[in-house]
């Protein structure tokens, strides 16, 4: 197993059999955001993106939550003026940079992504949660926006990621009454994939992650846009991606490997070319 040195304690960087897990790491205020943190976040997902060695990503949080999103007492204090001050112009770009950089990049990297929810995923947490391809959730774990809770109308995606998983009517529910969302009824509504008893979620997420990281990374890669793009576009612009992608796909080393193996009745070896 790798160690990454991603610049802060806020944020640890493993990288093991082709997986990267990175793991939100300010457990005594359950991993809730910080400028370290996000910055370090963005960092190691623009480097993994472009790093071969990596086939899945899985993000996480240390300790008993996922992430609390931002930092409320930072907040305070920023509002109190002890914190940095700057111009709204410049905070809104700022933010609009990081999130396109952290949200935005799980969301859109050719790589297969997975949360794993250890404890509570709040606010911007549950928002990078959701830019995850997948998700796995220990039974203990729970979802809310909370943001109304604060006074704030949500950031890092949440409305686009949580509207497409499970239709606007149930997000606005979720997001005006900013109720908790169970693990169980998370499963139920399509806001996790998988739930597991809490001792198990990284071993489950892990078997997860490696089945990804074996798998032919080229054809993820093309899947991963032709769903995304499936989400906001035009029939026939999505029908004439697919084919491009199909068709390139076939060419790969990994597709003809694959179907060698099914003739031999073996697995295929894929080896990401």
């Amino acid at each position: 197993m790798a160690n990454i040195d991603t610049g802060t304690e806020h944020l640890l960087a493993t990288i093991e059999n082709g997986v990267g897990i990175l793991t939100l790491n300010r457990p005594e205020a359950r991993n809730a955001m910080s400028g370290g943190m996000n910055d370090a976040l963005s960092r190691m997902l623009a480097d993994w993106e472009l790093n071969n060695e990596v086939k899945c990503i899985v993000l996480t949080g240390a300790g008993k939550g996922f992430c609390a999103g931002g930092d409320v007492k930072g907040m305070d204090e920023t509002n109190r003026g002890s914190g940095e001050p700057t111009t709204i112009d410049q905070a809104i770009h700022r933010q609009r940079v990081n999130q396109r950089a952290t949200a935005g990049k799980l969301f859109k990297m050719p790589k297969p992504t997975i949360a794993a929810l250890p404890g509570a995923a709040a606010g911007a947490g549950l928002s990078l949660a959701l830019a995850c391809d997948m998700r796995v959730m220990a039974s203990t774990a729970i979802m809310t926006t909370a943001f109304a809770r604060v006074g704030f109308s949500g950031d890092y995606g949440g409305t686009y990621f949580m509207t497409q998983l499970i239709g606007s009517g149930k997000a606005r529910e979720l997001y005006y009454l900013s109720d908790r969302v169970s693990a169980e009824e998370a499963l139920r509504l399509g806001l996790t994939n998988w739930v597991c008893e809490p001792e198990e979620l990284m071993t489950r997420t892990l078997e997860i992650a490696q089945r990804l990281a074996n798998g032919p990374t080229v054809a993820y890669r093309y899947m991963k846009e032709n769903l995304n793009r499936a989400m906001n576009g035009e029939v026939d612009d999505c029908l004439d991606l697919e084919a491009t992608h199909h068709v390139h796909c076939g060419k790969t080393e990994d597709h003809k490997e694959a179907a060698q193996a099914f003739v031999e009745k073996r697995e295929p070896v894929f080896r990401g070319r």
